[in-house]
């Protein structure tokens, strides 16, 4: 009964702010679409320097010289930790809210431009080294930065109600336990990702570079 319960308020929830969830994804699209147009304007010494260290890269990743996985790891957690830690200070704060949704841009902007080179520059063994090294850990990563961003946008909005708007009642606080709920489940899926970047994603690099001979 309780399950049920939780379920029917989750669904309530997600269907009172589903236009802001609606938004917080299509800005994240546009992010990655902007990525993929930057590629196409860079000129083409720009794309050849990036290429060669993108080559120096690749023959690491084959010659097993990159860092040790429990490094990578690490890297990896500490980086999209901070970064979903940050997003959820600003939610807190009143003036985080545009903050939150340029992060948001950025990370989409940064994946949209990292597939649009990858493919731009080496075609279809560009498509399968993003799958391979972009594409797993970023199933959980990308839907985990859209819910943090929507929920901190939520609470932003929360927050400006309660110190603007005086016929705003619905207390704070337990939403806030809500929200630090958020981050903890966050942290821990954000781990789960950090490790298949840090253990799948360089064997299937490494797996692709050697068949296809890059």
């Amino acid at each position: 009964m309780k399950k049920r319960l939780n379920q029917s308020n989750a669904a309530s929830y997600f269907r009172e702010h589903s236009s802001i969830f609606l938004f917080i994804v299509i800005l994240f699209l546009m992010g990655v679409i902007f990525g993929a147009v930057v590629v196409n304007s860079m000129s083409f010494t720009q794309k050849e320097d990036l290429y060669y260290y993108l080559s120096q890269f690749f023959g690491q990743v084959s010659g097993d010289k990159v860092a040790e996985d429990n490094d990578l790891f690490f890297q990896s957690f500490s980086h999209n930790s901070k970064f979903i830690g940050l997003m959820w200070i600003l939610g807190i704060s009143i003036i985080g809210l545009p903050v939150i949704l340029i992060l948001l841009f950025v990370k989409g902007m940064v994946v949209g431009f990292t597939v649009g080179f990858l493919v731009s520059q080496m075609g279809w063994k560009g498509f399968l080294l993003a799958f391979a090294s972009i594409l797993p850990q970023n199933l959980i990563i990308i839907p985990v930065f859209i819910m943090m961003a929507a929920l901190s946008v939520i609470f932003s909005m929360r927050m400006i109600k309660k110190q603007f708007m005086k016929k705003y009642a619905q207390p704070i606080m337990p939403f806030f336990k809500g929200y630090i709920f958020a981050l903890i489940a966050a942290v821990i899926f954000i781990s789960a990702a950090s490790g298949i970047e840090a253990y799948l994603s360089p064997w299937l690099m490494k797996t692709i570079i050697t068949s296809t001979s890059l």
